[in-house]
């Protein structure tokens, strides 16, 4: 068995290490014993994307909130006409770091795309400083509604984080949630909160195999 190696690490707010993994061509982004993403297994973050581009119009202004491993943008930007725009927000830079380094090749030029710009910061606050400005927000940080990385960003999946979405959103928008695993009292507060919602069980895997994912389209 091919050993696993540790190419980087970095700090998350808050002080928890997170480190960038390889074995073989595969490639893990790690917290600690906890695996939080790996290039195995897309399926699901690429239907984040596909679902709502889906939903907009070809020209539509995105926010993609966490990087990962670019499996979301590059689904976004393959689905966007060439006048769209997409923000990416990401809080760690390394995650971008690692994106142009080591995995330039997983990234496969998506951060390049002139249709892209990057801001290293909270999605949480890109989103309090935009109102009625994006057609779609789509939410992949930490993991979903239950998260493991940082305590802060519970406030996106709050009533007041929902509050904030809905109006960085334009008339129609959408927010997009990725979730691990499924949250009944999270899609209930999607209604409170004055969305129409639909509820996506998505394979992790593009094969359609693996652990079942939640995604959740919430209509403005």
């Amino acid at each position: 068995m091919l050993p696993r190696i540790t190419i980087d690490t970095t700090l998350v707010p808050g002080g928890a290490e997170m480190r960038l993994v390889q074995r073989g061509r595969d490639w893990f982004i790690m917290l600690g014993r906890e695996e939080l993403m790996s290039s195995r297994m897309s399926g699901s973050e690429e239907a984040l994307a596909t679902l709502a581009c889906d939903r907009v119009r070809g020209d539509a202004r995105l926010l993609i909130g966490g990087y990962g491993m670019g499996f979301t943008l590059r689904a976004a930007l393959a689905r966007l006409a060439p006048d769209a725009r997409v923000t990416v927000a990401e809080l760690v830079p390394a995650v971008i770091d690692w994106a142009n380094g080591p995995m330039a090749e997983v990234a496969a030029g998506c951060l390049a795309d002139p249709r892209v710009d990057v801001v290293l910061d909270d999605v949480g606050a890109v989103i309090a400083a935009s109102p009625g400005t994006f057609d779609a927000i789509l939410l992949d940080v930490d993991n979903g509604p239950d998260g493991l990385t940082r305590a802060g960003n519970d406030r996106l999946y709050s009533a007041a984080g929902l509050a904030a979405a809905k109006a960085a959103l334009r008339p129609g928008g959408l927010l997009a949630i990725w979730s691990a695993a499924p949250d009944p009292a999270f899609a209930r507060a999607l209604v409170r909160a004055g969305f129409g919602v639909e509820e996506e069980v998505i394979r992790a895997r593009a094969s359609g195999k693996g652990a079942r994912h939640i995604i959740w389209i919430a209509r403005r």
